[in-house]
């Protein structure tokens, strides 16, 4: 259950292209996500959220991530997640991460400032009082800004069943590599917003390590609206002991009108 928040933000990865693409968000925008355990008992609760403001005289968008157990599993396993990134407005650069999380009682407290200039991280380890220096990638994003630079970088008509899609992420103090399969469209019944709705998606199969977290490497699969938007709908994962899905029941904000199938 630890991972429970980390799985929606770390999965939603798209091919990208290098043509410019009408934003696929906005401020205001705004995601609750419902995770449950094993296809029966509730989990959690997470959310995502989208404001405009400034950060050392830059416009950026600043993206909160919370996710928290409830229910009968918080008893015996509290998460109590917080993800913070600030990143630039019109190219998805990010300048600052923040990542607070205490997950049955495993914490952590990291703040990370990009410097794209030099390609380097500044990772500030709060709780143990240590600030290191990690050379990055080229156009690295953390694990939020990432998810909404491929947001607006999606290109689906070059996507074909079968493309293997990789790009690099910071998380911590390290650079990750991610790759993830394309499986094509699909139609899926959501609940959302109290309406049972069927959706065009995107599905995608992320390549993951396989061990103590994970069954295989194969044990996700990420559906996506195909309209967009490009929102998260449903996540499912096969971990070692049990499953792990997120379903999103609550949205506002969206920049452009959610398209539902009849």
């Amino acid at each position: 259950m630890k991972y429970f928040f980390t799985i929606i933000l770390f999965l939603v990865g798209f091919q990208t292209s290098n043509i410019e693409k009408e934003s696929a968000f906005q401020d205001g925008e705004w995601f609750k996500f419902k995770m449950s355990y094993s296809g029966f008992l509730k989990a959690g609760n997470a959310t995502l959220s989208v404001k405009d403001t400034n950060l050392d005289g830059k416009p950026v968008f600043h993206v909160v991530g919370k996710g928290w157990t409830t229910g009968a599993i918080k008893w015996f396993f509290k998460v109590k997640d917080r993800y913070e990134s600030y990143f630039d407005k019109e190219t998805g650069a990010p300048y600052k991460f923040i990542r607070k999380i205490d997950e049955g009682g495993h914490t952590k407290n990291i703040e990370i400032k990009f410097d794209h200039a030099k390609k380097i991280a500044e990772v500030n380890n709060k709780e143990k009082n240590e600030i290191k220096t990690v050379a990055t990638e080229k156009d690295v994003q953390d694990m939020v800004s990432m998810y909404y630079y491929l947001r607006n970088n999606i290109d689906v008509a070059a996507l074909k069943i079968g493309d293997e899609i990789k790009t690099n992420m910071f998380f911590d103090a390290e650079n990750y590599g991610f790759k993830l399969k394309y499986l094509g469209e699909e139609t899926i019944k959501v609940d959302v917003n109290d309406s049972d709705v069927k959706v065009k998606t995107l599905k995608f199969r992320p390549y993951v390590m396989a061990g103590r977290v994970f069954k295989e490497e194969e044990s996700l699969t990420l559906w996506v609206s195909a309209d967009k938007n490009k929102i998260p709908l449903r996540i499912k994962a096969d971990l070692a002991v049990g499953s792990l899905r997120a379903d999103l029941v609550e949205f506002k904000g969206l920049k452009h009108s959610f398209q539902i199938e009849f």
